[in-house]
C-alpha cells in the first residue's frame, strides 16, 4: 500500500472532502449537466485522450482529430516526440483554452533505458534513487525552451525490470522534465553511458491509460453518430471539458453568482455553496456550478477554512472564464 501511494502524482495523493457552506438548489431551467450536453456541443467543447502512435508528431495527431470531427480547432497538451507513444490529451474547439492548465500538471512515463556497459543491479537502483526529488536539468539542444539549467521535481522512479543492460522503469515527474536527457545524465553520472530506447506516457494530469482511445476509435464513433444516430461511442470517446480539471480543487457557487463570474468578476465568499477542503491561498481552483459545469479557473484568495467561516471578502481571483455569459440569468439587484 505504501509503494502504491508513492507511485502517485502529487494531486492524486490528496483526497478532497466537500465542505457545505450553505445548502442551495440549482434551477434545472438554466445550464446543463456536462453528461447531458448535446453531441454537437461536446464535439466543440470537449477533450479526447488519444493513444498517440509512434510516427506522427503531436501536432499531426491533433490535426487528424480536427479533420475526423470536422472542427476548426484542436490542440494537444504536452508535446510527445514522434517515436514516443501514449497519453496525448487533445482539447476540441472552445475547450482548447483549458490546455494551459493541463500543461503544468504532473506526468508519468514508462521508459526503456539501455546502458552502454553492464553495471551491477545495486548500482542501477542506487543511481536512479539519486534522480528522485529536486533535480537540475539542462534541456537538450533540440527543445522548445531556452537552454539553461532548470530545477525540476521527479516524484518517483520505480524499476519494473532489469535485463542485463536494459532497464524498464516508471517515472512520475513535473511537467518539463526531459526523460531522454535524464537517462543520458544517468549514464554520465554512473560512467557507463546510457540512452533511451523506448518511451510511453501513461499519465498527463487527470488523463491516464484507462480512458485512452485510438484515432480509429474516434473515426468509427463519429461515423456511427453521423450515419446511424448512435451517440454511445462518440460520448465514450469525447469527455466534457470538466474532465480536464479533475486534478484541481473545486469551489461550487450558487446560481445567482454564475453570470457575474462569466463576465470575469472575482468570486466573493457569499456566492459559495460548497467547496473542497485543503485549498490554500494561491492554489489554482476550478469554479463550478451546482450542476458540475466549469465556469472559470482562478487563484484562491484565501484558504478553505476561511471561505467556509467568513461571510464577506473575496474567495477566488478569476483568471480564465469558460462559460458563456447568459447561460444563467443575471442576479437582480
Amino acid at each position: 500500500m505504501k509503494k502504491e501511494q508513492n507511485l502517485k502524482l502529487p494531486f492524486e495523493k490528496i483526497k478532497h472532502k466537500i465542505l457545505v457552506k450553505e445548502e442551495a438548489e440549482t434551477n434545472p431551467a438554466h445550464g446543463c449537466p456536462p453528461d447531458k450536453r448535446p453531441v454537437e456541443e461536446l464535439i466543440n467543447y470537449g477533450v479526447v485522450n488519444i493513444d498517440k502512435p509512434s510516427g506522427p508528431t503531436s501536432h499531426e495527431v491533433a490535426s487528424y482529430v480536427r479533420k475526423i470531427l470536422n472542427i476548426k480547432r484542436a490542440g494537444h497538451s504536452g508535446t510527445l516526440d514522434p517515436k514516443v507513444t501514449g497519453v496525448l490529451p487533445i482539447a476540441l474547439g472552445r475547450a482548447t483554452r483549458i490546455l494551459q492548465f493541463l500543461l503544468k500538471a504532473g506526468k508519468e512515463y514508462i521508459a526503456l533505458m539501455h546502458l552502454h556497459k553492464k553495471i551491477s543491479e545495486e548500482a542501477i537502483r542506487k543511481g536512479l534513487k539519486e534522480f528522485v526529488g529536486l533535480i537540475e536539468q539542462l534541456p537538450p539542444k533540440k527543445s522548445a525552451v531556452k537552454r539553461q539549467l532548470r530545477e525540476k521535481h521527479v516524484y518517483y522512479i520505480d524499476i519494473i525490470e532489469i535485463d542485463g543492460k536494459d532497464i524498464l522503469f516508471r517515472i512520475g515527474c513535473e511537467a518539463g522534465v526531459y526523460i531522454r536527457k535524464l537517462i543520458h545524465d544517468f549514464g554520465v553520472k554512473l560512467k557507463c553511458g546510457a540512452h533511451m530506447q523506448e518511451l510511453r506516457r501513461t499519465k498527463a494530469g487527470p488523463f491516464d491509460e484507462s480512458t485512452l482511445i485510438t484515432l480509429q476509435d474516434l473515426l468509427d464513433a463519429y461515423w456511427f453518430w453521423k450515419n446511424e444516430g448512435n451517440e454511445k461511442y462518440i460520448r465514450y470517446c469525447i469527455k466534457p471539458i470538466e474532465f480536464a480539471v479533475q486534478h484541481l480543487p473545486r469551489v461550487w457557487v450558487k446560481d445567482a453568482a454564475v453570470d457575474a463570474l462569466c463576465h470575469g468578476i472575482d468570486l466573493k465568499i457569499p456566492g459559495i455553496a460548497k467547496l473542497h477542503d485543503y485549498i490554500l491561498e494561491g492554489d489554482l481552483v476550478a469554479v463550478m456550478t451546482l450542476k458540475d459545469e466549469l465556469i472559470a479557473i482562478g487563484i484562491a484568495e484565501t484558504m478553505s477554512e476561511k471561505m467556509l467561516r467568513k461571510t464577506k471578502g473575496y474567495a477566488v481571483n478569476i483568471k480564465k472564464v469558460f462559460m458563456k455569459p447568459g447561460t444563467y440569468p443575471r442576479m437582480k439587484k
